[in-house]
């Protein structure tokens, strides 16, 4: 029998308070009726800003069985713009109603200002999870706005590594620093927490192949490195090289060797979920799909790293049967009592 798809029975029992599923609306009416065993769940806070509905009646309902964690997809913490009002009023008002364990948010830009053709300025939301360039002045921005969110809602929040579809090019006053020294000054200085998606940092190291191969096989791979250096421009010649440590080290290793790289003690959550692969070898976090083979020992490689944490099972589109959700949240638990069982770093009580 495929993993994901074990009766019910099986994948309830292995459910434990460290892992928890996302809850989508097409199965509020079962996991209230069923109550099966899960550490807590996840809702995404944009989809439960209105004042009243059926939707926030579900949330409250089902806060009285579950812990809830609240992950948003708006507020779009690496804007230049800084964070809207109107949003943080409203997820502050969530926040207050829902008492969630954990409130969660992106490293991504979603807000601009834009110059119009007469005098004044818009700013807009670009409705999308944009990623940022990993330099100092991103990093003083986002410290900024996480800070002004934690103010507000007077507790820490956790921020997530972002599935990134293209990469920002430096110039030459630019201090760029490797994503995961990004994440560990952010969580020095604005006192926040990381939320580790291992699903995103394997997207990023299979779509970090593509580029270079292709623009090795077409220019030779050394003639590029030559353009680059008559040009004088280091920085993307810093940036390719990156790239070609991926096809060096493998997509596994390069996932490893990103979670070595983090402090310990920063990492407040993980996620786990499925990507799909297109056409043109582009491989896309969809949340569609089980997790794969590879993505399940990369979470185990963080596991051994950080110890037992809250993990989510993320599933937000083509959504299959609850069973199989709760089938998955049973690996993610076997996973954390074999790690618990063979690694004596962890004390007994952290462990499920």
């Amino acid at each position: 029998m495929a993993r994901g798809h074990r009766p019910a029975e099986h994948a309830r029992a292995a459910a434990t308070s460290h892992v928890g599923i996302g809850l989508r609306q097409p199965h509020y009416a079962q996991v209230l009726g069923e109550a099966p065993p899960l550490g807590f769940v996840e809702v995404h806070s944009e989809n439960f800003f209105a004042d009243g509905g059926a939707a926030l009646g579900v949330l409250h309902e089902v806060r009285e069985r579950y812990a809830v964690s609240l992950h948003g997809v708006g507020l779009g913490l690496g804007s230049m713009a800084g964070v809207d009002g109107w949003h943080l009023d409203r997820l502050e008002r969530l926040v207050n109603r829902i008492e969630p364990v954990r409130v969660s948010d992106h490293a991504c830009f979603a807000r601009a200002t834009l110059a119009l053709a007469g005098p004044g300025h818009a700013v807009v939301h670009g409705n999308d999870l944009l990623p940022i360039a990993f330099t100092t002045a991103a990093l003083d921005a986002m410290v900024s706005n996480v800070s002004q969110v934690q103010e507000r809602l007077r507790r820490p929040m956790l921020v997530e590594n972002l599935s990134a579809y293209l990469s920002f090019r430096t110039g030459p006053d630019d201090e760029p620093m490797g994503e995961p020294q990004f994440f560990a000054e952010l969580c020095r200085r604005a006192g926040c927490g990381m939320l580790l998606d291992v699903n995103n940092l394997m997207v990023n190291a299979l779509n970090a192949l593509n580029p270079l191969s292709e623009a090795a096989d077409a220019a030779g791979g050394a003639p590029t490195l030559a353009r680059h250096l008559e040009r004088d421009l280091q920085r993307d010649l810093q940036r390719d090289l990156e790239r070609a440590s991926v096809l060096r080290r493998s997509p596994l290793q390069h996932c490893c060797d990103f979670i070595d790289a983090l402090p310990p003690g920063i990492v407040g959550e993980v996620h786990v979920a499925g990507f799909c692969d297109t056409e043109r070898g582009l491989v896309i976090d969809d949340h569609g799909s089980c997790v794969r083979a590879d993505v399940w020992r990369v979470y185990e490689h963080a596991l051994r790293r950080f110890g037992p944490l809250p993990t989510l099972v993320e599933w937000d589109t083509d959504l299959p049967a609850l069973d199989v959700l709760l089938g998955e949240a049973a690996h993610a638990a076997a996973l954390q009592r074999e790690v618990c069982r063979t690694s004596a770093a962890f004390r007994p009580a952290a462990c499920p």
